[in-house]
């Protein structure tokens, strides 16, 4: 005896105690699949034959029930389940997560159970024959029903055919997992055939005619690359052509070369077609026309035919391992690839809330707009001006009966191509609408919720996979950004945390550059730049052409052309004037140097260091290294005179006045390090912005773009204004050449004993990748001066350099990996015009490991 059980089913086992349920079970399925009544007993009772725990053993067994359901996982149940009442609430939980129902009866002979009931070894339940004989009675009392309850039923009478039994899961039939495409999407045709030919044309489709006879006799197409269409339904209704329409559809599904999903205006003609009682209007007037005017003596045969292609429409399919969802109005994530009547209905008319809008028609809920699923959906139904993303979900419905275009959405590409319509062909009753300044996604942007950035989480990047985020480490995040950080549609990239070199072993040095060009060596590198670390803050600018152009692409309307924001996404400046004339300027130079044509953009995202650091962290600078300064000196000057005074006495203090002197001119050093720092700000013209990095613009991302392209590009913009802008100073260094290697290690030196901060070592690649995965894409090798301003004046003092070179870098080390890639991977999200909520996810994560307990001074 053959089963076929639905791929996703709940599975009920149906039989008297002893019929051989569970021996069946652990034949046929896996035991994770298996949730039986005895075990959960046992679970909550240590006695799986506990009776008096039977209402808590069910309760547990719906419990798990209800996960694997909805988890989409095959479950079969094995309890006895021969009253109604003990299947119902299994049925409600197989109908609230849209799965198909199926019932394995075991009606055997009543005598056989009791027999194998005694048979079982001791410490199991021992009852009488009355007791099986009740499960049977009621077992056979609930068979005349049972095709009501489930969607499948098959039954064993007989000993030998569960013996002989075999298990043929069957996949449903909306399941194309396999089926990976090219696609080409087709929106809502109401018989605009005409429309659908030039746009099958323009995909590169091409006719073949003859191969269909009677009433199909019809040209079909198919594409020479082999790429196939979905059509997303409403093929016919209010256009010119609509049986034109369903010929073209038909024999492009029969040819293999397409598929289509079921149209609320299909649903309601196949109702018409079968006599049931509809309302002839919103164009179906138009298609039964057509039907009518078919010659009266293959009229019947006509409608028959067309009957049975409507009939074999499916609600939606699930394509490409699940990555793409296709329903005429769209489908929530809880419904892909499930099988209901309720998910059908919601595939072909969506979701309404119960009123009427000006016009009579029913207000639709928005699902898209709370979709956080994976897959692409694309869905038509609701017309609309324009195809746009939302949610990863788009409508390409674009009205062409009425007037506007037929659409296709070219899969993967996610290109849309479009066919104007030749005419309006029906008025609508409700106007397409018109396009605002913002888009659906930025207007759904404007709420960002919570639930998408606390607790604990797993960010997958590309970069790197499944980067956790700690609760306590998201609760700190949202401190920031909710107090302090700018608005969120600005922060699409907020730089990562920069590991510093090994520990050196010179004796005067905590960091040298042969550390650096060590760990590259190691890793296979063999060409790496030298940067100038300048003596500045980190900082992000984003500017556009035009505050239409930044309106257009961040959905950020009355903010200006742009912004400066530093690592923590908070704004750089506190004076908006000033931060205009910055931007302004910068604008300026981004125009004179052609940066808008060469990259074919409207706006940048830079990634800088601004100057002065005092700029940002004068407040810094006040309360904590002006104030240490101050008083290294004042203290460490009394201290001499007093020692002045003793020796003056006759007293030899010659070894402790060293000691104090030596003191003294390390604060001297402290203060002259940390004032090369800082001057005054008065007026823009007192700024320098050294960009280093052309992070993206629109449709380009260039972290993949070596550092010598990234280096010319920007030499170029900072020509354009060099009082405003300043080109990085920069060597590169062939590792396999040692005079390479000790020119740029002399060049290091030069400059930090001139009062430089030291250099940013980088491999040649952006994104460097080694044989365990992703490498440091920089370390910074700071001065000995510049030291002192992070560990303190006397850091280098013999027996303290001892003690700082058992620093740790491991920690540092991860969290600038972890920064970087969830760095990128926001840009990437944000070019490829994901959701706000998903380039967010990622600077939020780079917030929260910031507060990661690591010394800031590595």
């Amino acid at each position: 005896m053959q089963l076929n059980i639905p791929e996703l089913s709940l599975v009920v086992l149906i039989g008297a105690s002893g019929s051989g349920k569970s021996t069946f079970a652990h034949k046929h399925f896996l035991a994770t699949e298996i949730v039986s009544s005895d075990h959960c007993r046992g679970v909550v009772s240590d006695d799986e034959n506990n009776q008096a725990a039977t209402e808590d053993a069910f309760a547990l067994l719906h419990f798990i029930v209800a996960k694997r359901l909805q988890a989409g996982r095959l479950t079969v149940v094995d309890a006895t389940n021969v009253k109604p009442e003990d299947r119902r609430h299994l049925l409600q939980l197989a109908k609230e997560y849209h799965c198909l129902a199926t019932a394995i009866v075991f009606d055997l002979p009543v005598q056989l159970c009791f027999d194998r009931n005694q048979e079982r070894t001791a410490g199991t339940r021992n009852f009488g024959i009355h007791v099986v004989k009740r499960h049977s009675d009621n077992l056979r009392k609930s068979l005349r029903n049972l095709e009501r309850e489930f969607r499948y039923v098959y039954r064993f009478s007989h000993p030998a055919d569960v013996d002989q039994a075999e298990i043929s899961r069957k996949p449903l039939w909306n399941n194309r997992r396999s089926e990976h495409g090219p696609f080409d999407i087709i929106g809502d045709i109401h018989g605009c055939a005409s429309e659908l030919e030039l746009l099958l044309a323009q995909l590169g489709y091409e006719a073949n005619n003859g191969e269909q006879q009677g009433f199909w006799d019809f040209p079909t197409y198919r594409h020479p690359l082999g790429r196939r269409v979905l059509f997303v339904g409403d093929l016919v209704d209010r256009g010119p052509r609509n049986l034109d329409a369903v010929k073209l559809v038909r024999n492009m599904t029969v040819a293999g070369s397409a598929l289509c999903v079921c149209g609320n205006h299909e649903f309601k003609l196949l109702r018409y077609l079968r006599g049931k009682k509809v309302q002839i209007n919103h164009g179906l007037d138009r298609t039964v026309a057509e039907i009518d005017g078919i010659p009266t003596a293959q009229q019947e045969a006509y409608r028959q035919e067309l009957t049975a292609f409507l009939d074999g429409l499916l609600s939606h399919y699930v394509l490409d391992d699940g990555q793409l969802v296709i329903a005429h109005a769209g489908l929530k994530e809880e419904m892909h690839g499930r099988s209901s009547g309720v998910v059908r209905s919601f595939a072909m008319y969506g979701e309404t809330t119960g009123e009427v809008d000006e016009f009579g028609l029913p207000v639709r809920a928005n699902w898209a707009k709370n979709y956080r699923g994976a897959a692409t959906v694309v869905y038509g139904h609701v017309p609309v001006l324009q195809a746009e993303w939302l949610n990863n979900s788009i409508d390409i419905d674009t009205g062409c009966v009425f007037g506007g275009k037929l659409t296709a959405l070219r899969y993967p590409e996610r290109q849309l191509v479009e066919i104007p319509a030749a005419q309006v062909y029906y008025e609508p009753i409700k106007p397409l609408g018109h396009l605002s300044g913002m888009t659906g996604q930025q207007q759904a942007d404007d709420m960002l919720d919570l639930a998408d950035v606390l607790g604990k989480r797993r960010i997958d990047t590309r970069l790197q996979p499944r980067i956790t985020i700690s609760a306590e480490r998201s609760i700190a995040a949202l401190e920031v950004l909710s107090r302090f950080a700018a608005n969120p549609k600005w922060l699409i990239y907020l730089p990562p945390t920069m590991s510093p070199v090994a520990t050196a072993s010179l004796e005067r040095y905590l960091e040298y550059p042969t550390q650096a060009f060590d760990y590259y060596r190691k890793q296979g590198i063999d060409r790496v730049i030298c940067e100038e670390k300048h003596m500045g803050s980190r900082a992000v600018v984003i500017v556009g052409n035009s505050q239409a152009a930044i309106a257009k692409r961040f959905g950020i309307g009355d903010e200006g052309i742009g912004i400066c924001y530093t690592r923590t996404g908070r704004r750089f400046f506190n004076d908006e004037s000033l931060e205009t004339e910055f931007l302004t300027r910068l604008q300026a130079a981004l125009t004179s140097s052609d940066f808008w044509r060469k990259f074919d953009t409207d706006w940048v995202c830079l990634d800088c260091e601004l100057m002065p650091w005092s700029a940002k962290a004068q407040e810094l600078l006040q309360g904590q290294y002006a104030a240490v300064g101050a008083a290294a000196r004042h203290g460490l000057a009394v201290a001499n005179q007093l020692l002045q005074q003793t020796a003056a006495r006759g007293i030899d203090v010659t070894t402790i006045q060293g000691q104090y002197q030596s003191r003294s001119q390390m604060a001297d050093k402290y203060v002259a390090a940390y004032r090369q720092y800082c001057w005054p700000v008065e007026s823009i013209d007192d700024l320098k912005l050294a960009p280093f990095h052309i992070m993206a613009t629109e449709g380009g991302l260039h972290t993949n773009q070596n550092h010598q392209w990234h280096m010319e590009h920007i030499a170029d913009l900072c020509r354009a204004n060099p009082q405003l802008l300043l080109a990085t100073q920069h060597r590169w260094v062939d590792l396999a050449d040692e005079s390479s290697v000790a020119a740029a290690t002399n060049w290091w030196e030069t400059m930090t004993t001139a009062g430089g901060e030291g250099m940013v070592v980088k491999p040649s690649e952006f994104t460097p990748i080694g044989a365990n995965g992703l490498l440091q894409p920089a370390v910074k090798c700071r001065g000995p001066e510049y030291l002192r301003i992070i560990y303190g004046p006397e850091y280098d003092r013999p027996e303290y350099l001892t003690r700082l070179r058992q620093r740790s870098l491991n920690g540092k080390r991860s969290l600038a990996l972890r920064e970087f890639a969830l760095g990128v991977e926001a840009l990437e999200r944000f070019v490829a015009q994901a959701p706000l909520r998903q380039v967010h996810e990622c600077v939020f994560g780079v917030l929260a490991l910031e507060s990661e307990p690591i010394d800031p001074r590595l």
